[in-house]
């Protein structure tokens, strides 16, 4: 998993609330077992015309969005069924940041397991990132992971919360698997005092 201690990208803005996991990826992708080209299917029943052909009104298909890290979404983002191939999809397609008021439990502890910051900030200050984007759309945000703070181009700065145990796995690129073998000389050392004692 990459490390994640602070990014500079553009905004891609997507105001729509309740925005659910079988809308960022169907459960006809479910099948996979691997993160592996996950992010093709991001958003795909949106990306895409009923007749298969990429839909020019969708956001992600637009050229001023390619390579933009950060999603900023309405209230509510990641409601619905549990599935780790939400943030998988998500971080396929490169994003590494998602800005909401509010987001479904479930979903946040899967994005932060698997590399993905979701980052709640008031619905007031929700509402100014959606204002900027509009007048600026090629305006940069700046988050810096080891502060807990975002940064505006204009000066402005708002903190988020995030808890120290994903913080950590998020800065040294661990997901929770990896944290446990990274302790195993401690185990071991813990086991040999353990049965000498």
């Amino acid at each position: 998993m990459a490390k994640f201690t602070s990014i500079q990208s553009r905004v891609i803005p997507l105001p729509i609330n309740n925005i659910d996991t079988d809308q960022i990826i169907p459960a006809r992708f479910l099948k996979a077992t691997s993160k592996e080209g996950m992010g093709e299917n991001l958003f795909t029943d949106w990306r895409h015309l009923p007749d298969g052909s990429p839909n020019p009104d969708f956001i992600l298909n637009q050229p001023k969005v390619q390579g933009a890290q950060i999603l900023l979404v309405g209230d509510n983002f990641g409601c619905g069924s549990s599935r780790e191939h939400a943030p998988w999809a998500l971080t396929g397609w490169g994003i590494r940041a998602v800005i909401s008021s509010s987001f479904a439990d479930i979903f946040r502890n899967n994005a932060l397991k698997n590399g993905l910051l979701p980052i709640v900030v008031s619905p007031d200050f929700l509402n100014d990132l959606f204002d900027l984007v509009e007048e600026l759309p090629d305006y940069e945000l700046s988050i810096d992971l080891v502060n807990q703070k975002l940064d505006l181009p204009d000066g402005r700065s708002v903190t988020f919360p995030v808890d120290a145990f994903s913080k950590r796995c998020l800065l040294e690129g661990l997901d929770p698997l990896d944290y446990l073998t990274s302790l195993e000389d401690k185990v071991r050392d813990f086991e040999v005092s353990y049965e000498s004692a």
